[in-house]
């Protein structure tokens, strides 16, 4: 297998994570660093052990032996860089969102389809073994016809006045936070795993938090706040919403975000109840699902190669009761977008496109529509 050379723009949480999985597979070298300035470029190099660093992107893509793009920037980044990406014929995988705004994720969705770059998105969730299990069982019609969605993502690394980041400034992170932020992992996760489109949403979101003290100093998300230099500025973009879901098929589904929640640090699960039997999986917990049932008494599936469908198998890599986790859902994310570059073969349908991305983006765009309007809004996808 031939090594290929990539490279990360944005070395934060997510760009560390990005590096860290990479490695783990064996024939990806990471060659360079992006970031904004020369000199944090040439400190971040140093410290995570890549020979190059650029303080300018463009230098970056310019580089001939860079093969590879990771965008792991704010999001206010996304659509500027992934387009430029594109237009140097480097592959990309972009961090979600796809960009800040509908208009902008179709038009990089467009650029994407006229191109042969294997371009993808990281909702790393699609990831996990049961998620793949559970999957495989709405296809086979284990649970029946889904008929009621239910889910949640919350977290509470913003419960309090003091926490501040870069992802609450519209200008930054875009005119919603916990929606296009957890929101979309989980709006994305319900879809790929059910194949059911949401079609129309009623949204109630609320700033729980009106009023918070920015640092001068702003560190990476899911840091501690510093105790200096703080201002009291007025949030603009929501800490928590609830989502009234219709899908194609005519289920009715009910989701809620938040990061205020207190004691939930990653929690995103998803449940599905179905005409036979019901299913359920929690992030926090992701080496079982919970199944439910009328007649006759509850059973919890583990993570075991012996019990799982035959598509789930590919996503595990040690024997039951040695758990894998988050981190290991980045591998398989890897693993599942560089296999498509290395083989020269369609890219995984576990990996989430840049259309994907575009209906994410869309379905953000009608929440927006319907916490303004207080009325059930249409998820219109022309």
């Amino acid at each position: 297998m031939r090594r290929i050379k990539a490279a990360i723009i944005g070395a934060g949480f997510i760009g560390k994570a990005h590096l860290e999985a990479v490695r783990r597979l064996g024939y990806v070298d990471i060659v360079a660093i992006g970031q904004n300035g020369q000199d944090k470029a040439d400190a971040y190099a140093e410290a995570l052990k890549i020979p190059k660093a650029y303080g300018n992107y463009m230098d970056l893509l310019n580089d001939p032996e860079i093969e590879v793009i990771h965008n792991c920037t704010p999001n206010h980044l996304h659509f500027e860089i992934n387009k430029q990406v594109l237009l140097h014929g480097k592959h990309l995988l972009s961090e979600k969102p796809l960009t800040l705004t509908r208009e902008e994720a179709k038009e990089l969705y467009e650029l994407a389809s006229q191109t042969s770059l294997v371009t993808g998105i990281n909702f790393n969730y699609r990831q996990f073994p049961m998620v793949q299990h559970l999957k495989s069982m709405v296809k086979d019609k284990d649970l029946g016809e889904i008929n009621i969605i239910r889910g949640s993502y919350l977290q509470d690394w913003l419960l309090y006045d003091t926490d501040y980041n870069w992802r609450m400034e519209p200008e930054y992170g875009g005119q919603t936070r916990a929606i296009s932020d957890i929101g979309s992992h989980l709006f994305d996760l319900i879809q790929y795993v059910t194949d059911l489109r949401i079609v129309e949403v009623f949204a109630d979101l609320a700033v729980v938090i009106p009023k918070r003290y920015m640092n001068a100093a702003q560190g990476e998300s899911f840091q501690p706040s510093s105790t200096h230099d703080r201002q009291l500025v007025d949030i603009k973009t929501e800490d928590y919403c609830s989502v009234l879901v219709k899908f194609d098929n005519g289920a009715r589904g009910v989701f809620t975000v938040s990061q205020v929640s207190a004691g939930k640090k990653n929690a995103l699960e998803i449940n599905l109840d179905g005409s036979q039997a019901s299913g359920s999986w929690k992030q926090e917990e992701p080496f079982r699902l919970m199944m439910g049932y009328r007649d006759k008494p509850g059973e919890t599936v583990l993570r075991d190669p012996s019990q799982l469908k035959k598509e789930a198998l590919p996503f595990m890599h040690y024997p039951s009761g040695h758990e894998e986790g988050w981190t290991d859902s980045l591998k398989n994310m890897m693993h599942n977008y560089y296999q498509a570059i290395v083989n020269q073969v369609p890219i995984s349908g576990s990996v989430a496109t840049f259309k994907e991305g575009y209906e994410i983006m869309v379905i953000n765009d009608a929440i927006v529509r319907s916490a303004r309007s207080g009325t059930w809004e249409a998820v219109n996808w022309e």
